[in-house]
């Protein structure tokens, strides 16, 4: 491949990559990148999903370089909305939500003490002394639910538990702890 030039015209630019110029490509990646780069991770906050989102985008650009139209707005914003919408859609993808909701509760606590240093952590306020009194089945869908994000139909989903007993072991956690409390 030849080194990629200084400088190229959006409108050539578009007509090149149209054409699946990969010098063309290289130019876009060198003169773009950084900048989608910044707008993914500004929404995504992860360097490793961030670069990833990126790359991703680039195919994309790639591939459906025939959907500009120069009519309706400017190249580069036409790549920095597919870029936002991309990283929105990582963000609200189910693999985010599922690493999210696989971390354990100290680092849940820790992270949100990090966050926030007006915060207690979980055990300066005793809720671990509290749970411990729990039947297993309750500190767990308790956990779940308010530690690790779960829906109660994602419990009742994920673990093989009726909807109804997801509900009535939190129902009855709360009002044990509720109890304790008083």
């Amino acid at each position: 491949m030849s080194p990629v030039p200084n400088h190229i015209d959006e409108n050539e630019l578009v007509l090149r990559l149209k054409g699946q110029d990969k010098e063309a490509l290289a130019y876009l990646y060198d003169k773009y990148g950084a900048a989608l780069y910044g707008t993914v991770e500004r929404i995504v906050q992860s360097e490793e999903l961030s670069t990833e989102v990126v790359q991703d985008i680039f195919m994309k650009i790639w591939n459906k370089i025939d959907q500009y139209d120069s009519k309706k707005g400017r190249f580069f914003t036409w790549m920095l909305n597919m870029a936002r919408n991309a990283a929105i859609d990582k963000v609200r993808s189910k693999e985010i939500n599922r690493s999210a909701k696989t971390d354990s509760i100290d680092d849940y606590v820790y992270t949100i003490d990090s966050q926030n240093q007006s915060e207690l952590p979980i055990d300066g306020i005793g809720v671990k002394e509290l749970m411990n009194d729990l039947a297993e089945e309750q500190r767990f869908v308790l956990l779940k639910v308010y530690f690790e994000g779960f829906t109660h139909s994602e419990i009742a989903e994920e673990f093989d538990i009726p909807l109804g007993t997801v509900k009535t072991r939190l129902r009855s956690a709360l009002k044990h702890l509720r109890k304790r409390l008083e």
